[in-house]
């Protein structure tokens, strides 16, 4: 908020916190509502601070150009020496922003950016800060308020509105960025759990969140109100900015070397001259560190040592689940000694794996050995589409031998699908199965027996959509063709007993299991271990949003069922 330099700093302060709150407001609504306005006023604001830029060449000093000759830069430090290098500091600020033009790749392409950063942006950004040089060669009196003196009084007030809409573009390009970064976190295990909601049902990566929403807006205002001076927040924007460009070369060097396969010498050249340059950024901004600069490092270090932490305890207690996967053979070989009986109706266990039985299982059965007589272990899965449509929503595979009466049923969601209450889930698995078991002889050659899953085949078109769903899937066996559960047969079609006994077990009632596993570090574990493990992945995992279940659970049927992982 430079622009308010002029004004009495409480003003300052109680403007932008208004402006601020207002902005994080507006975010529920999604960027695409009011993104048609965004390229004008940043392109109004482009023109302006170039036209300014122009009087004041030709109002102070027309011989200003003489200063995009390179020999000027080398008097300056000769002059100013360790003076001048400070000064990049606050020189590095003139470039602020372009690193938001990376975040834009997510919204528009490389090559819209590339044309409108070499024929608008560079060359505006070119006459402003020549123009404020022209200007400052004839009055050398604050010199950080500059920008807006040299700014003609006729034009002020206008150029000032312009500034404060492009201001609020700007940091909206921001909580956009952070908002993709954050989701891709998430979809790479490496942050917790948080709500996600595409505001777009045509572009993927417009999205909003709300924890990170209001987080950013606390964080904000703390800044603004704690600090209450442009100079030190210019010191932590500055070295922000200039570590995540040379983060960003560092990574740039690698992408050269693994995915471009390109030679040595070359990414050694290209970190060399990219690097070092930041590298003397960095380190002017690094005498700023008590100046404010101490601000990103430690809200960074705050988020790697998060992130870190649950990428570490998610991954440890996804090598336990796989570890430890439960064979169905042994499932069945425990009935004869813990007395394992079969329940009448359909249990629903709930479980992250795609493929074999969870541990979770093992340690429900082992505990309470009884289960339902058929089993179905369910994956919620959401693909990067906006809709998946009803006949291509479950995808139904056996777990082990026929007799077993075990099936996977992975449910398949896209980000725009809404998992509500309404939807009738138990009758529509029902159906689903009872057209795979009708279908699976069709093709018998492609089956396995064993611990294996099935091929998968496909779900009913016309899922059933009421509770008459069993009468009338019975009736099909004294002749009547079957239409609302999909299962299109001659009239004269017998259903299989095994079929039968799914809709038996449907009258029995449906139970939901699901599980809940919670990570503990071993007793050999290091003390930094058990400290990472015990107590930030268990806080965050309690605090954080658990991964939604999606289907809307009758309480009266739910059964929790709890573990503790030693990783």
């Amino acid at each position: 908020m430079l622009m308010f330099n002029s004004f009495h700093p409480d003003y300052v302060v109680l403007i932008s916190c208004v402006i601020l709150v207002g902005l994080f407001s507006l975010q529920h609504h999604g960027t695409h509502r009011v993104a048609f306005i965004f390229a004008p006023i940043v392109t109004t604001w482009l023109l302006c601070i170039s036209s300014i830029g122009i009087y004041n060449i030709f109002q102070w000093n027309p011989h200003i150009f003489n200063a995009l000759s390179p020999v000027y830069m080398l008097k300056f430090f000769r002059s100013t020496g360790i003076d001048g290098w400070i000064s990049l500091g606050g020189v590095v600020l003139s470039i602020t922003g372009v690193e938001t033009m990376f975040a834009d790749l997510g919204h528009f392409s490389s090559l819209s950016i590339k044309v409108a950063f070499t024929f608008l942006v560079y060359p505006c950004l070119i006459l402003a800060y020549m123009g404020e040089a022209a200007f400052l060669t004839k009055h050398h009196e604050d010199i950080q308020r500059s920008f807006y003196k040299a700014i003609p009084e006729a034009v002020f007030w206008p150029v000032f509105i312009v500034a404060t809409f492009a201001a609020i573009v700007g940091s909206q390009a921001v909580i956009s960025a952070t908002f993709s970064i954050i989701s891709q976190c998430c979809a790479l295990n490496c942050f917790p759990s948080v709500k996600i909601i595409h505001t777009s049902s045509k572009i993927c990566g417009q999205i909003y969140i709300p924890e990170v929403n209001w987080m950013l807006m606390c964080l904000c205002l703390a800044v603004t109100i704690g600090l209450r001076d442009t100079n030190m927040i210019g010191h932590a924007y500055g070295l922000a900015v200039t570590t995540v460009m040379l983060v960003t070369t560092c990574l740039m060097g690698q992408v050269m070397i693994t995915v471009w396969k390109q030679r040595i010498f070359i990414v050694v050249a290209f970190l060399l001259f990219f690097g070092s340059v930041e590298l003397l950024y960095i380190s002017a901004c690094v005498y700023k560190i008590p100046e404010g600069g101490w601000i990103p490092l430690v809200l960074s270090f705050i988020f790697m040592a998060v992130m870190y932490i649950w990428n570490y305890g998610t991954m440890k207690k996804h090598d336990f689940d796989m570890e430890n996967k439960v064979s169905m053979d042994s499932i069945v070989a425990l009935g004869p000694s813990l007395g394992m009986v079969r329940v009448p109706g359909i249990g629903l266990v709930y479980t992250n794996l795609a493929t074999g039985v969870p541990a979770i299982f093992g340690h429900f059965v082992t505990n309470l050995p009884a289960f339902h007589q058929v089993l179905v272990f369910v994956c919620i899965k959401s693909v990067q589409v906006p809709h998946v449509s009803e006949n291509e929503r479950l995808l139904i595979s056996r777990v082990g031998l026929k007799e077993y009466g075990m099936f996977r049923c992975i449910v398949r969601y896209g980000y725009k699908d809404l998992q509500q209450e309404n939807y009738d889930f138990e009758n529509t698995l029902v159906s689903a199965i009872v057209q795979f078991v009708e279908t699976e002889g069709e093709d018998e050659s492609s089956r396995e027996a064993g611990d294996m899953d099935i091929e998968v085949l496909h779900a009913p078109e016309h899922p059933v959509k009421n509770s008459n769903c069993n009468e009338k899937l019975k009736q099909s066996s004294y002749g009547t063709q079957v239409t609302k559960s999909g299962i299109r047969h001659p009239e004269n079609f017998m259903l299989k007993d095994e079929s039968l006994e799914i809709l038996k077990a449907k009258e029995s009632g449906v139970a939901y299991i699901i599980g809940h596993s919670y990570a503990k570090a071993k007793k050999s574990s290091t003390i930094l271990k058990k400290f990472a493990i015990n107590v930030v992945y268990a806080f965050l995992s309690k605090n954080f949003r658990e991964p939604e279940v999606g289907l809307n659970v009758p309480h009266a049927s739910l059964l929790e069922v709890g573990m503790v992982y030693y990783v």
